[in-house]
């Protein structure tokens, strides 16, 4: 059995929205006037598809800049901490004066569902010299919900993109919303250059106004996108890339605590599988049993630990996958390449 150690798997630079997520658990009704009741649990941890990803993706090894827009106040200073708690770089978090940090309340059903209560705050206000990317710095660049970052214009965002590419990353984008038509013409863009897209299942038929996946996808193939992966909650996630070819992966069955987070650990997973050299399918099975580790516990930073438990778990799932993936972080752990 291979063993993976604790090696850097990449460098990545995060761009987008940082959250504070304030999460309790199990809240199956809100109590009526001023009564009140008790959780078992109430968390707070660093969220949106920046911050959320840039935890998961340092647990798993890498070295992770990070870059959005927080307040000055109290909930900026606990995001930024709490990345740093993980060993993210946060010299890319600009902080705006009169506005507030981006925040959510998450009342936790039993079932794991999550309705949310969200003030958009300073993420909105994030511009484009306020994000000094080196290119050379970066083997991978995930730009996470460039739907919600109203300061920059899709220019602005194509030139992010160019930017990454032109050092030789890997630019993956994520969006945040639950998606429209609208959205997609203000992304397509910088989709036509990125590498991958990796929304979930409600977001592309959204985005793309399509009742089914495969057109869905082939439309934002049409926009010169690498590749696409779509994540399907329970039943996993399918991607492909420029051949149109359709794969699938099953989900993981796992006792689900809470789902936030879920997505921003898959595209930990699989862009970590990608930094090492596996293949799509390798990767994306990395995605989806970080997405699955993390809906065991309570918020976005539950359920992972590092790679070596990742592949852990991964291995009782698909034990050939994990032993490749992991024969590829041994080797990078080396210096050397897994053929």
């Amino acid at each position: 059995m291979t063993a993976a150690p604790a090696a850097v798997t990449g460098r990545v630079a995060t761009i987008g929205p940082h959250i504070l997520d304030v999460l309790g658990r199990p809240v199956d009704a809100i109590p009526a006037g001023q009564s009140s009741t008790r959780l078992t649990e109430i968390r707070a941890t660093a969220a949106g598809t920046a911050a959320g990803a840039a935890v998961d993706l340092a647990k798993l090894g890498a070295a992770v800049t990070t870059f959005g827009a927080i307040g000055t106040d109290l909930i900026g200073d606990l995001v930024a901490g709490a990345l740093r708690a993980h060993g993210v770089d946060t010299a890319g978090l600009v902080r705006k004066a009169g506005t507030q940090t981006s925040a959510t309340i998450l009342p936790i059903r039993s079932s794991g569902e999550r309705p949310a209560l969200h003030v958009p705050g300073a993420t909105r206000l994030l511009q484009l010299e306020d994000i000094k990317l080196r290119p050379a710095d970066y083997d991978a660049v995930l730009l996470g919900g460039p739907d919600a970052l109203a300061g920059l214009t899709s220019a602005d965002l194509v030139s992010l993109v160019t930017t990454a590419k032109s050092g030789g990353a890997v630019v993956v984008v994520d969006v945040l919303h639950p998606g429209s038509e609208r959205d997609l013409a203000r992304i397509a863009a910088a989709l036509a250059g990125a590498d991958w897209f990796w929304p979930n299942e409600d977001q592309i038929r959204a985005l793309t106004g399509r009742a089914d996946l495969g057109p869905a996808i082939a439309d934002v193939l049409a926009l010169g996108t690498g590749g696409v992966a779509v994540t399907l909650g329970a039943e996993g996630c399918v991607l492909t890339g420029s051949d149109g070819e359709l794969i699938r992966i099953p989900a993981i069955s796992v006792p689900a605590v809470d789902t936030t987070g879920c997505g921003d650990g898959f595209n930990a997973g699989m862009l970590t599988g990608l930094l090492l050299g596996c293949d799509r399918a390798d990767a994306a099975w990395l995605g989806v049993a970080c997405g699955a580790l993390v809906a065991t516990g309570l918020g976005s930073d539950a359920g992972i630990t590092g790679l070596g438990q990742v592949l852990g778990f991964l291995r009782a799932a698909n034990t050939e996958v994990a032993e490749r993936i992991a024969a590829r972080a041994a080797a990078a752990g080396k210096g050397e390449q897994v053929a």
